[in-house]
């Protein structure tokens, strides 16, 4: 029996098995998790419901979180399942192509960046709040994704990194807001990981080359790495843990500059 058994999670984001929210999906069903799952659009659904049935889950649900009312369509849809559920899994992030490249003061505009910020930060909170009544009385548990642009400039990540330190005090916030409900809200911090996300990301090719000669571990990591630590945050395991934001990035993030080789 594994250490989620019993536990109901609703999988907001998942678009392919290539995505960190399939990971998640897969390590908390490995663990005993019944899962629930969410697709944006028309063009993904007959994707999210063959991650479904990988699953074993026969509940997906539309949802563009784009839009309050989907968000509450989908806990209407949730509830015709389920009484309750246990853990939310956000994994949601978009700002305009076009944001994501060159130089960021040349890039953004008032209209990406309110997209960026609604779509990857508002949206946690939205979903918490529509998800409250079905998470009455139970020891919830809600986790989100990040990414070190939030503290750190990164070439071509521009207004994600504004949007992503936007989500990280989220967190903070919802952790405070949340925690007299007994509820627990955290983030992971994932290294890159090549992804339908990631693809939109200028010299997203260069970063991962980057990551893998200069990590601790000199490797990137995997959507089932972040699965594992995700599957262990939202469990009783980690009841004492909220607020935090978590990095599963093979130690990049400690480093103050990468070790110096004769070819530099």
């Amino acid at each position: 029996m594994g250490f989620l058994a019993g536990k109901r999670a609703l999988i907001v984001g998942v678009a392919s098995p290539r995505s960190i929210a399939w990971g998640i999906a897969t390590q908390m069903r490995e663990q005993g998790a019944e899962l629930a799952f969410t697709y944006q659009n028309d063009k993904l659904q007959s994707r999210v419901q063959k991650i479904a049935e990988e699953c074993e889950s026969d509940i997906v649900l539309p949802c563009d979180v784009a839009h309050d009312r989907d968000i509450e369509a989908v806990y209407d849809g949730l509830a015709k399942h389920w009484d309750s559920y246990d853990i939310l899994v956000h994994s949601v992030g978009f700002a305009p192509r076009e944001q994501l490249s060159g130089n960021y003061l040349d890039a953004v505009t008032r209209e990406g960046f309110q997209i960026a910020h609604d779509i990857s930060s508002y949206s946690f909170a939205a979903l918490a709040k529509a998800g409250r009544p079905l998470m009455a009385g139970r020891n919830g548990a809600l986790m989100t994704l990040t990414y070190l642009g939030s503290l750190r400039s990164l070439p071509n990540y521009n207004v994600m990194g504004l949007a992503k330190a936007s989500l990280e005090a989220n967190v903070r916030y919802m952790a405070q807001a949340l925690g007299p409900e007994g509820h627990r809200v955290n983030a992971i911090s994932a290294g890159p990981i090549k992804t339908l996300a990631a693809s939109g990301i200028g010299s997203f090719r260069k970063i991962l080359d980057h990551v893998e000669r200069t990590t601790p571990m000199r490797r990137t990591i995997t959507p089932v790495e972040v699965g594992n630590v995700a599957a262990f945050m939202c469990s009783d395991l980690a009841s004492g843990v909220t607020g935090e934001i978590t990095y599963v990035d093979a130690g990049y993030n400690i480093l103050g500059m990468p070790e110096m080789t004769g070819d530099d």
